[in-house]
């Protein structure tokens, strides 16, 4: 918007100064052009009258004296012509007229006056020869040529035409700096919203403008913006109320779970040591689980617990731990990728994710078919792929499956709130990382976990 304003004011302004300050030169350069040949008039006429009594007299001396001081003097070259068309004074260095000059003196021998000098451009002056006849008694005895340098006109014309330059390069370039201010003044309602959206994109929710300001257009606009960012940060302000008192409340069970486990534990025999210590190790994942949303609910992010994880190994125990849910279902849970792939990221955001895409998986695949579950590699970037056999989506709809609250049209009947792979999302955007879903129409669902290298420090 700010370049379309400067474009609007800029274009008329510099087309009118240049148009102002092409008339300006152009009457300036007549005006020097003007002077001149009226210079060369008045020397012309002074000159025929002074040649009638030379011609008359029969001797040239007195105008030839007069020709030499104007030429000393002035620059000015006078030639006086008798009837006949012979030089009778000023011919110097036996100098040959040019074709055009010796037509003049024709024209001028035969009565015809000399024309004036017509328009021209202002950066030429015409030829500088004037021819004019000499009367007695109405009939022509002679005619004088005036020829004066053109280089003191020329001078003049192109000074002139300097200072106008700078002149209108000077005003320019104060209107440039004119119209690049009124833009940024006309624009600074709509700069203060704009920066009011990115701070609060920044998370500073507390964001508002100043509501009698600008234009009576804008101020709708900006009563229209506060109220927007009022319940904006209502509405997450709730949220995080929400999120800090559920992972608070659920503390305690948590705890007196994991207490009751540990007095069960006393009870039981060898045979379920393996048991006890998976029980164990899901009530601990619980807890971090627990602490990761209290951080996040507190400032955005929780507590840094960024490690070396071995995502391979991760997936293995994910994969271990939804064995037995997914056999409930007649579901297969198959392990793929690479042995071992380390990366450094924050181990408890990936196994909720990760934990939301496999639960997806589940919820989605027929009775009898195996998912695939693996990591791998790809330069920096580290993958975790979770591979469904279930009906899958176009290529709209994949695009669209991260998105909250979605459900394809074929899962209505399926129980669900349409958040595991937003929240999945969600929680990959907090250590740098994004969620991938790619799908072939009746082949399955694939849903990958991309986690940069170090990106979360």
């Amino acid at each position: 918007m700010r370049r379309r304003l400067v474009i609007v004011f800029l274009v008329p302004l510099v087309a009118i100064l240049l148009t102002l300050g092409g008339a300006a030169g152009w009457g300036a350069a007549r005006s020097i052009q003007q002077a001149f040949y009226a210079e060369q008039l008045g020397d012309l006429g002074y000159f025929v009258t002074s040649a009638r009594q030379s011609l008359r007299s029969g001797s040239s001396a007195v105008v030839d004296a007069e020709v030499l001081r104007f030429q000393e003097v002035y620059g000015i070259d006078v030639m006086v012509f008798d009837l006949a068309g012979s030089v009778w004074a000023g011919e110097h260095d036996g100098a040959v007229l040019s074709d055009a000059d010796a037509e003049r003196v024709r024209l001028a021998l035969s009565g015809r006056r000399a024309e004036p000098p017509g328009t021209v451009f202002p950066w030429v002056v015409a030829d500088a020869a004037l021819v004019e006849p000499v009367f007695d008694d109405g009939d022509v005895i002679g005619a004088v040529l005036v020829s004066a340098d053109v280089a003191a006109p020329r001078a003049a014309i192109l000074q002139q035409a300097i200072v106008l330059s700078v002149i209108a390069v000077a005003l320019i370039g104060l209107g440039v700096l004119l119209v690049f201010r009124l833009a940024r003044w006309v624009l600074s309602p709509v700069r203060r919203l704009d920066e009011a959206m990115v701070a609060i994109e920044r998370g500073e929710m507390d964001t508002r403008v100043a509501e009698d300001t600008g234009p009576p257009e804008l101020r709708r606009m900006t009563r229209v913006f506060n109220g927007m960012a009022d319940e904006i940060e209502r509405v997450m302000t709730r949220q995080q109320e929400f999120a800090l008192n559920a992972s608070h409340e659920l503390r305690n069970p948590l705890n007196a779970l994991l207490l009751r486990v540990e007095h069960l534990a006393t009870g039981l025999g060898a045979e379920w040591r393996d048991d006890v210590e998976e029980t164990r190790e899901e009530g601990r994942r619980m807890v971090r689980i627990l602490e990761t949303l209290l951080g996040l609910a507190r400032g955005g992010r929780s507590d840094s617990t960024i490690s070396a994880v071995d995502l391979a190994t991760l997936a293995a125990r994910r994969t271990e731990a939804w064995r037995d849910v997914a056999g409930q279902r007649g579901i297969a849970l198959q392990r793929a990728g690479q042995s071992s792939v380390m990366s450094v990221t924050d181990r408890t955001i990936v196994e909720s994710a990760l934990d939301a895409v496999i639960d997806n998986a589940v919820k989605f695949s027929p009775s009898g078919s195996t998912v695939e579950i693996g990591a791998g590699r790809e330069g920096e970037m580290c993958r975790i792929t979770v591979r469904d056999q279930g009906p899958g989506l176009t290529e709209e709809e994949a695009a669209s499956a991260a998105d909250r609250f979605w459900r394809s049209d074929d899962s209505r009947s399926v129980p669900g709130s349409g958040l595991g792979l937003a929240i999945a999302t969600d929680l990959l955007a907090s250590v740098g990382g994004e969620l991938a879903v790619t799908s072939t129409e009746g082949d399955g669902l694939t849903v990958s976990l991309l986690i940069r290298d170090g990106a979360a420090s």
